[in-house]
């Protein structure tokens, strides 16, 4: 079955880094768009960044420019550095599999951001 695995939150500074991880299995990984959300306390998740399998990306506003997406498909996995965090990217973060007919998700990684 499909399974994806996050790693790679914790507690930065404003001003760190961090990089995401996600391990897909179950699925053809190298033909499926894969996304990263986030939902911080109180709030609607929402779209961080995606990718398509011909490595097109797509970034919310609010990151564009500190996030980048990337993917490798010998490993099925995604990633997500994250440089220049603030305090507003605390949230869980999920990664994303659409599939036809269903959307799978990861169980989510929190990220906290301290000023």
């Amino acid at each position: 079955q499909v399974q994806l695995v996050e790693s790679g939150g914790g507690l930065v500074q404003a001003g760190g880094s961090l990089r995401l991880s996600c391990a897909a299995s179950g699925f053809r990984f190298s033909t499926n768009t894969m996304a990263w959300y986030r939902q911080a306390q109180g709030k609607q998740r929402e779209l961080v960044a995606l990718i398509t399998n011909d490595v097109k990306t797509r970034y919310a506003d609010s990151v564009t420019g500190r996030i980048t997406i990337y993917r490798d498909n010998a490993r099925n996995t995604v990633y997500m550095q994250m440089d220049s965090l603030k305090p507003e990217d605390t949230a869980v973060y999920y990664c994303n599999a659409p599939r036809p007919g269903r959307n799978y998700w990861g169980k989510g990684t929190q990220v906290t951001v301290s000023s």
